[in-house]
């Protein structure tokens, strides 16, 4: 039995899908706003703060080993409910906030060390979903967006150890945005440009002290409409190290709109 501790995105979809062809056990901890796993008979509805009756379904069902997918933002705390046991761990939790979502979850996987139960890479059931290096698209970068390429990855490179962002855009040799709060969609809709076309690119990587397991860069074609709103030529990713949804129509959304695909 594993345990797949879900939040919002569409990668915990396609998780499930898999894990269900391949006929696994499994149960979800649905920590997404709307919980959307709700008509799922294996589904149990939970918050951050009730750590309690996380451990206890965990451990009820023999689950010694974890997943964890999607987004699980940072929540109000002021308004979470709380068990006996997230009274506990909270004051850690609240720490860990400070420095962003990823440490968010971090803190969890060290709670359910402390409590024997595992936690697996969020691609264990499907590796096909991050990509080798080499171009997926019938474009590839020329001199110019190498550049451009080099100066992102020096530029996210260069972000503290504890710094959010997993993405930038860079245009003409020029950092045009950094990943914010808001996130890789936001930023690429404050790009959004009617005048520029086909330059500069999107290079989303993994961020410093990433736990690779968990919280990976992704992408999926909606990534790639917003980067083509904003004027841009390209997405890089580093190999092994992202997620990749709707990889077809993503490529084919690149070759029809001259767009390349990236793994370095």
């Amino acid at each position: 039995m594993i345990g797949l501790i879900f939040g919002d995105t569409n990668l915990p979809l396609e998780i499930l899908k898999k894990i269900k062809e391949r006929k696994k056990k499994y149960l979800i901890i649905d920590l997404t706003i709307s919980k959307k796993f709700n008509k799922n008979k294996k589904s149990y509805a939970a918050s951050i703060g009730q750590f309690g009756k996380i451990i206890n379904i965990l451990k009820e069902n023999n689950c010694k080993k974890v997943l964890f997918a999607g987004k699980v933002s940072k929540p109000k705390f002021s308004k979470i409910k709380l068990d006996i046991k997230g009274i506990f761990y909270i004051p850690r939790i609240i720490k860990a906030s400070k420095l962003g979502d990823a440490a968010i979850l971090k803190e969890i996987i060290k709670i359910l060390n402390e409590q024997k139960i595992k936690t697996i890479n969020s691609l264990t059931f499907n590796p096909e979903l991050s990509l080798k290096k080499g171009n997926y698209s019938k474009i590839k970068p020329n001199k110019e967006d190498n550049e451009d390429i080099k100066k992102a990855i020096k530029v996210l490179g260069g972000l503290g150890n504890y710094n959010f962002s997993q993405g930038t855009v860079v245009r003409n040799k020029k950092v045009i945005a950094i990943e914010k709060k808001g996130g890789t969609e936001q930023m690429l809709i404050n790009c959004k440009s009617k005048k520029i076309k086909s330059i500069g690119v999107l290079v989303k990587f993994p961020k410093k002290k990433q736990d690779l397991r968990i919280d990976l860069p992704t992408v999926g074609l909606k990534t790639f409409k917003l980067s083509k709103k904003a004027g841009l030529k390209g997405v890089v990713l580093k190999s092994k190290q992202h997620i990749f949804l709707e990889k077809n129509a993503c490529i084919n959304y690149a070759n029809k709109n001259k767009m390349f695909i990236n793994i370095k």
